[in-house]
């Protein structure tokens, strides 16, 4: 994972939080959900994702 993948996962968590926290404070049920969802999408490790694997066919399941 480069440097600038890095900083944008961690942009990605901190705006997730910042619209969790919004929604938390402002009672808006939608924004703190939304929030959420975007948080655990950000806290996901693209290195554990099989995107972009050399070594994934893709039909490991059709096997």
């Amino acid at each position: 994972m480069s440097i600038f993948e890095k900083a944008k996962a961690k942009a990605q968590e901190l705006l997730a939080r910042a619209e969790q926290v919004y929604g938390e404070s402002h009672g808006d049920a939608a924004a703190t959900a939304a929030g959420e969802a975007h948080l655990l999408e950000a806290e996901v490790d693209p290195a554990a994702t099989t995107e972009g694997r050399p070594d994934d066919d893709g039909l490991a399941g059709a096997r």
